[in-house]
């Protein structure tokens, strides 16, 4: 009876396989084509061929079919934690590092500018903007704490950062993705406050990421590289 159940359910596999691609499917592969590119196991002109195919694949099958023959594709990716749901106590201060405020207005935060402990957006008829994706952390933990009273606060991360929302609504939405980095030693973003008639949102910013943390990934490679050659 046993053997007849299993033999009826379909092959878990092929059912991830039928898939529909997403974008963020099709990044993944295209990241994977772009380091075998690198690391000399395409050429120029395969690498352009299989990007092109990707972009054209409709199924998670399809897409899968343009890495099987790539070692990288079959490398089990490392365990990682989840980052808390809250800050861990005493590490952030009362008192904001950085006000951002817009009374009847509209104002922002973003391109390179270098981020506090803690941050708060007050947003009162008025909108405002907080872009992270290209910010310097100087802190693992940074806590956004946003207030919208008819307004909105509209928060964006890069994607190798993690992303915790603690706040609320009240006749409002407050609405932040859960996001969890692969570096255990990346920024954790927590975002907390209230949307009253208003909203607050806070998501990664798709293909954006924190330029110092692939940096310190380099230069452990490169250490790791000249230990190994006994430089």
């Amino acid at each position: 009876m046993d053997l007849q159940k299993h033999a009826q359910q379909p092959d878990t596999a092929a059912r991830t396989a039928e898939l529909r691609a997403s974008d963020a499917d099709r990044d993944r592969i295209a990241d994977l084509l772009r380091e075998a590119l690198a690391e000399g196991r395409l050429t120029a002109d395969e690498h352009a061929e299989r990007v092109e195919g990707v972009l054209a694949a409709k199924t998670v099958g399809e897409l899968d079919v343009f890495v099987r023959d790539l070692p990288i594709a079959h490398q089990r990716r490392p365990a990682h934690a989840s980052a808390p749901s809250r800050p861990t106590a005493g590490a952030i201060p009362m008192d904001p590092d950085d006000n951002v405020v817009a009374v009847f207005s509209a104002a922002s935060r973003k391109g390179r500018w270098r981020t506090g402990r803690r941050i708060h957006a007050y947003a009162v008829f008025g909108s405002v903007d907080i872009d992270l994706s290209e910010a310097l952390f100087d802190h693992q933990q940074v806590v956004i704490k946003a207030f919208a009273v008819f307004g909105s606060v509209d928060i964006r991360v890069p994607e190798n950062v993690s992303l915790r929302g603690m706040g609320g609504g009240v006749l409002g939405s407050f609405e932040a993705d859960t996001l969890d980095a692969t570096d255990a030693e990346a920024p954790v973003v927590y975002v907390d406050g209230w949307a009253v008639l208003g909203s607050i949102e806070a998501r990664p910013r798709r293909g954006r990421f924190v330029a110092d943390i692939l940096d310190k990934a380099r230069r452990k490679t490169d250490r790791s590289r000249r230990g190994h050659l006994g430089h």
